[in-house]
């Protein structure tokens, strides 16, 4: 069996600095964070949803508990690149910690898991890595309730669980399609604190029959006006800039005739950073830097699926 290196990135505990501070940036998908925390608490907890009951709906049990305690804990993130999937996939269980009192520790599964091509290898390392996590889900659930929840996180899903309606995809990933299923169905009314996370720009890409089983798809699309200017100004927080200027910039930032407009990222890691090294050693940052940067700098292309 493998072991967890060869499985998983190096496991991090949650909440921790860097993605606690990574959530916070995410500036302009609160509703997105307010359903996919009501989500994931029922998913990771179900005693919660029994409580809320016994309160609500006292004398009954409603069938709809059922419903829930049937899904299975996969969640799918979709959206354009550098609209904030794989960091609100890897930082929500700072705030899901919160939530719970609990500490959370996310796994992030190595495309590696795809194997060499040698037949049956795929298979045997999806295997062994939802029987790794089962595993440990099990110890995180005592007799008296969850003390600790796993997240285990897949970046790139259309390159492990691509449709097997595609033609020319190779006998061996449509086993490894088959494997992942089937450890998502190990998972479905197991009541083990274990969510799983598919990020993906290619959500057609994704087998149907992974779609039809996810509890939730949160789709992430690039931010409108309003968001630009809140991440924009969270951005530039502690800097003098006219309120003049944040409007030019939101213009400046968003879809014009001939093109999209920014991602978060292309504001967070490209505009900024690039207006401060225009400023940077001679003078402070000013809003001309800013201007600047904005007429200058192509957005990120939209990603676009290829059937």
């Amino acid at each position: 069996m493998s072991s967890q290196d060869d499985l998983f990135h190096p496991v991090i505990e949650l909440p921790e600095p860097t993605r606690q501070a990574r959530y916070d940036r995410l500036i302009g998908l609160d509703t997105v964070k307010r359903q996919l925390r009501k989500e994931a608490v029922l998913l990771a907890d179900p005693d919660r949803l029994h409580a809320w009951a016994r309160q609500h709906h006292p004398g009954t049990d409603p069938a709809a508990l059922q419903l829930f305690a049937d899904r299975a804990p996969l969640f799918v993130f979709s959206g354009d690149v550098g609209s904030g999937k794989s960091a609100l996939a890897e930082s929500f269980g700072c705030d899901l910690a919160e939530q719970l009192d609990l500490p959370v520790y996310l796994y992030r599964l190595k495309l590696a898991t795809r194997g060499s091509g040698l037949v049956g290898e795929m298979t045997a390392l999806i295997g062994d890595a939802f029987s790794y996590v089962h595993e440990q889900g099990r110890r995180a659930r005592d007799p008296r309730g969850v003390n600790t929840v796993l997240v285990l996180v897949v970046d790139e899903a259309d390159a492990l669980v691509q449709s097997r309606e595609a033609q020319q995809m190779h006998h061996e990933d449509r086993a490894g399609v088959d494997a992942f299923l089937a450890g998502v169905d190990s998972l479905a009314g197991a009541r083990l604190p274990v969510l799983v996370v598919l990020c993906t720009n290619r959500v057609g890409a994704l087998d149907p029959a992974l779609m039809r089983r996810a509890a939730a798809t949160f789709t992430f699309v690039r931010p409108d006006d309003q968001q630009r200017r809140a991440v924009l100004t969270r951005a530039l927080h502690g800097i003098t800039v006219r309120p003049d200027t944040f409007d030019k910039l939101v213009q400046l930032t968003g879809p014009d005739t001939d093109r999209p407009g920014y991602t978060f990222s292309d504001l967070t890691q490209r505009l900024v950073p690039a207006a401060v090294l225009q400023a940077f050693p001679d003078g402070p940052l000013r809003d001309e830097h800013l201007l600047t940067v904005a007429n200058e700098l192509a957005p990120s292309p939209v990603f676009a699926e290829t059937p």
